[in-house]
């Protein structure tokens, strides 16, 4: 079977390309969670052994995956799931919705940034380390919060690839590199 990236890709293209069209109105970061929501019951085995039961019609399973999200999805989230399921790439769903989001960061010109910390980071913190990163990766980011206790203190932030590690366990090894050589 091909990689799910590369199977997601086409749908993740085809749904934003349908939700960009002038005729449609919903917003992207509304499609994103819709996504996101469909890729969370997308993942749960019961579900992909749902979709795979032969006796169920793939617009049976869809309504059943639609009747459990708190709303209902726009237009264009109905039509991609009922895609997915009846070309049978429920599993890729969670690809689908990952990809999405890449391509709506790019559209807003913006990146989710993954800072992992040791420790729980306060919001204040959070809102303080923001416009720096903002500023050395040269875009507007929202960030994600991790915890590593490995770090033991200090931060690790990643955008994208690019990663800047700051944190104590970076340094001891730094060191430990500068001892051995």
């Amino acid at each position: 079977m091909a990689e799910l990236a590369t199977v997601a890709r086409p749908y993740a293209e085809a749904i934003f390309q349908a939700v960009q069209g002038p005729a449609t109105q919903a917003p992207l970061d509304r499609v994103a969670a819709e996504l996101d929501a469909l890729a969370l019951l997308a993942r749960d085995p019961q579900v992909r052994s749902l979709s795979g039961d032969p006796q169920l019609a793939a617009a049976r399973v869809g309504e059943l995956l639609l009747s459990a999200l708190p709303q209902q999805p726009c237009d264009a989230v109905r039509n991609l799931l009922q895609v997915v399921l009846e070309n049978h790439r429920l599993a890729a769903l969670p690809a689908v919705a990952a990809q999405f989001h890449l391509l709506k960061d790019e559209a807003q010109q913006c990146a989710e940034v993954v800072i992992e910390s040791a420790f729980e980071l306060a919001p204040a913190q959070i809102d303080e380390l923001l416009p720096a990163l903002e500023r050395k990766f040269g875009r507007k980011l929202y960030a994600r919060v991790e915890l590593d206790p490995a770090l033991i203190g200090g931060v690790r932030v990643r955008v994208g690839d690019e990663v800047l590690d700051t944190s104590v366990r970076a340094r001891l090894d730094a060191m430990r590199s500068t001892l051995t050589a």
